[in-house]
């Protein structure tokens, strides 16, 4: 699960190693349905991240616009 206290790269790591296990067969198919649920939720933790980011990067060029007119 996604913590809370959790950053993208500490994510993307764990995504990373579910995706390695998966490509070398690694798992068991009872924990790979497992896997792949966590991965879900470890894509949807970083792309909120990701929208969150371009969204305040789009405010602040928005404010620099208007504080240059």
């Amino acid at each position: 699960m996604a913590g809370k206290k959790e950053t993208y790269s500490q994510a993307m790591e764990r995504l990373e190693k579910i995706v390695r296990q998966i490509d070398n067969n690694e798992l068991d198919i009872d924990i790979l349905s497992e896997k792949i649920k966590e991965a879900n939720e470890i894509i949807a933790f970083c792309k909120d991240k990701l929208t969150k980011a371009d969204q305040e990067v789009e405010k602040l060029l928005q404010e620099k616009r208007l504080s240059e007119e």
